[in-house]
């Protein structure tokens, strides 16, 4: 299919109306009660199926709508201005499931595909976040398949998940890059124990989980991707998860900019509206300043991974690091422009606040996205 300018604002058009009339509206109470219900989960997904929404990111070789790129920014850009439990209910699907095998689409890929099942994946350990070199859960060859040991830790929606699929060491002596192994361990595996939940400072009703793997029987045939090269079936998706941690964060400012224009053309404060003291068109035009800055660096990465570019890399790590951050001043300053009532529950800018602060860690720190870009610098 080819895709037109107008198709494209039809497409914005209709993810921007299912964002803002039916789930900013449900926003306050999953915040509230740190719980998006399954039955709204499992409907919020069928809904953005119906749209045509659920797993836009995916190729139609794993059985996604292939959008081109300015279709999928268009998405990214509307989606992302609702809160973090709403944003997963639309179906942005991992890319790691490109290495599922022939028996695998079917049993995994379809069922996740449809929205009637779902996955989720787990890096992180007590002593392993951004170096996934010190990855201990170790997985030991037996008959059949394989026994995992370990433990995982801030895994999202562990509880929830059909499929989660854990990154565990088979070779310790190996280099990084063949000493990991993927595996699908299924939610009724009994291996799988010591599920637990995480009490978070925000991206509440989008919990975070550990367990315990104990003994934990994998067959072969739930291995994704070749044994050893497990390292290289996560990094397959990395620079998508960076782009879209990035439209998270450019999601929520320019929600809150949003705002924040509106209040400042209605307030008034010493006998004149908000948006006519200078300190406060200050503020408002360094946000827009840099929502821009961000929404070009995060665009450029998308082309650029959909393209599978060779700086596809350093361009998801320069707009993860540059939105996540930026998200955060700007959600600040809006606050400042709110006062008092900014920082009040009855509005969503305390909300923002809280969640947009959790982008500058997770999918790698902005420490780490500084090492990358300064190694890939250094090098020219």
């Amino acid at each position: 299919m080819q895709w037109s300018v107008d198709d494209i604002a039809m497409l914005r058009e209709t993810t921007r109306r299912f964002i803002r009339e039916r789930l900013q509206p449900l926003e306050a109470q999953i915040d509230a009660d740190d719980e998006l219900p399954v039955s709204l989960d499992a409907a919020v997904r069928q809904e953005a199926s119906a749209l045509g929404l659920y797993g836009f990111n995916f190729p139609s070789s794993l059985g996604g709508p292939d959008l081109p790129t300015e279709a999928k920014a268009a998405i990214y850009e509307e989606i992302t201005q609702t809160s973090m439990p709403l944003v997963e209910a639309i179906g942005h699907l991992p890319l790691t499931l490109a290495y599922c095998s022939e028996l695998q689409r079917e049993s995994i890929l379809a069922p996740v595909v449809a929205g009637t099942k779902l996955i989720t994946y787990a890096l992180t350990e007590a002593g392993a976040g951004s170096d996934l070199s010190a990855i201990q859960t170790r997985a030991i060859r037996t008959q059949g398949g394989w026994r995992l040991r370990g433990s995982k830790q801030f895994i999202s929606n562990a509880e929830t998940a059909d499929f989660i699929v854990v990154l565990a060491c088979t070779d310790p002596q190996a280099p990084i890059k063949r000493k990991l192994t993927t595996f699908v361990v299924r939610r009724d595996n009994p291996g799988l124990k010591g599920m637990t939940r995480y009490k978070k400072m925000g991206w509440r009703g989008y919990q975070l989980n550990g367990f315990s793997l104990d003994d934990c029987f994998v067959p072969d045939e739930d291995v994704l991707g070749p044994p050893g090269e497990g390292f290289m079936v996560m990094m397959s998706c990395i620079n998508t998860d960076r782009v879209f941690s990035g439209y998270r964060a450019l999601g929520i400012a320019q929600r809150a900019q949003d705002m924040a224009l509106d209040y400042a053309r209605d307030r008034r404060a010493f006998g004149a509206r908000l948006a006519d003291h200078q300190a406060i068109q200050f503020m408002l035009a360094d946000n827009d300043v840099e929502i821009q800055a961000a929404r070009l660096l995060v665009k450029e990465a998308l082309v650029l991974t959909d393209q599978g570019a060779h700086d596809a890399r350093i361009a998801a790590s320069r707009a993860k690091l540059y939105a996540t951050e930026m998200g955060c001043r700007v959600v600040d300053r809006v606050m400042q422009i709110f006062g008092g009532m900014g920082y009040m529950t009855e509005l969503p800018v305390e909300r923002f606040y809280r969640d947009v602060r959790a982008f500058r860690i997770g999918e790698g720190t902005s420490e780490m996205q500084r090492l990358q870009i300064a190694k890939h610098v250094l090098s020219q």
